[in-house]
């Protein structure tokens, strides 16, 4: 097998034998002609069943993570709903972890829930308890988030897929945080993989779309029919902008990766800082098993605010290199209170934010900028 940064740049992208195109070309076109009724010239007849630029795209995902078959979805949240559209019914059970995306849960919630399957949340931490409870219920999916979103909890994805598959459950972890640059859960027992690609995948925060990789040819069929059928597809420029993207995985990675550890060690002990969610410190309480399963420990970290909710909300407002924004993943920092912004629909529930937590995407800029940016809009808070 090749080396990631190998298959990042050339899965799913060898030079057009035609041209000679070293980059894989945007194939707008929406229909394909057929020598004869029924009989592809390659395999395309329609640009909801399938397009040569999502083609090569999927190609690379699959590579990337190691899995039998990928999707490119128009969205993070597509690509989720095909998973499960494609393998619950109702009177199937899911469970969540107790740290999970605010848009997962209200899909599983709202509209899975109106549907008749039902969920629970769970420490994943905890697999004496996963064990018990999936021995009481008829669950369907185990969902994983590691790290999480927001507060940085980290899952042992061989423990929590060897209890799941005992039970008969199907593991799907989002690898959004990660990447397959730093964390591959297919290889550690999961059973399938999803992102959104609109993160680190893309890059530059200018593309939205999601993806899954599956290791059932079963499930992974299944997958392709939501896909085809219903056409949330990803567009082929979109395609074609994760894939120019992805090239730069593997480097862009080190960095987030490296301002990240820098970042949380400059403000830990910060007066204004109760707490630094990261999991590349010795002193997180995950950092073992991500030590374990990750290459390096990703570009995202929270921080718990001694100064409550108020301090939290006004942090936001004070840094002047990260950027008060949702999402994550792009070259740019970006910091936004979750508990009023990203994860307002799980206020109330047992998946509920902290109310002092900040999120931090750390950017690839200058580490040195990025310490001085976060410790003076902490100092500010005690002015």
């Amino acid at each position: 097998m090749t080396g990631f940064d190998t298959r990042a740049i050339h899965a799913g992208g060898a030079p057009d034998p035609l041209t000679g195109d070293v980059v894989a070309p945007i194939h707008l076109s929406t229909t394909f002609r057929q020598e004869f009724p029924g009989e592809l010239l390659a395999g395309y007849e329609y640009g909801r069943c399938a397009n040569p630029t999502r083609s090569a795209l999927q190609e690379n995902l699959c590579a990337l993570e190691g899995g039998l078959a990928a999707y490119s979805f128009a969205s993070g949240m597509a690509a989720e709903d095909a998973f499960f559209r494609a393998l619950v019914r109702p009177g199937d059970h899911v469970v969540l972890g107790l740290d999970a995306y605010g848009g997962s849960y209200r899909m599983i919630d709202s509209v899975y829930g109106a549907m008749g399957v039902t969920h629970a949340t769970v420490d994943l931490s905890d697999v004496a308890t996963l064990d018990a409870h999936l021995a009481g219920t008829r669950t369907r999916i185990v969902r994983i988030e590691t790290p999480s979103n927001p507060v940085m909890t980290i899952v042992d994805i061989a423990a929590v897929s060897e209890v799941a598959h005992r039970h008969g459950a199907v593991v799907l972890v989002d690898n959004t945080f990660a990447t397959p640059a730093l964390q591959r859960p297919l290889e550690l027992g999961a059973d399938a993989v999803v992102h959104s690609t609109t993160k680190y995948l893309g890059g530059h925060s200018d593309v939205l779309g999601g993806a899954l990789v599956l290791t059932n040819a079963d499930h992974a069929q299944a997958v392709y029919n939501i896909q085809n059928w219903l056409g949330a597809v990803s567009s082929p420029f979109d395609a074609y902008l994760t894939l120019r993207g992805i090239k730069t995985l593997g480097v862009r990675m080190e960095r987030h990766s490296h301002n990240a550890l820098a970042l949380a060690h400059a403000v830990t002990g910060h007066p204004a800082v109760a707490t630094v969610h990261y999991p590349g410190l010795p002193s997180h309480p995950g950092h073992v098993i991500a030590a374990q399963q990750m290459h390096s420990f990703g570009g995202m970290m929270s921080l718990t605010l001694a100064g409550g909710p108020e301090a939290a909300r006004v942090l936001t407002t004070r840094t002047e290199i990260f950027t008060l924004a949702p999402s994550l993943g792009g070259v740019e920092s970006l910091i936004e209170w979750p508990s009023g912004m990203t994860h307002t629909s799980v206020e109330g529930t047992a998946l509920a934010v902290p109310h002092n937590l900040v999120r931090l995407a750390v950017g690839i800029e200058t580490e040195a900028d990025l310490v001085s940016d976060l410790r003076q809009a902490l100092d500010s808070l005690s002015r």
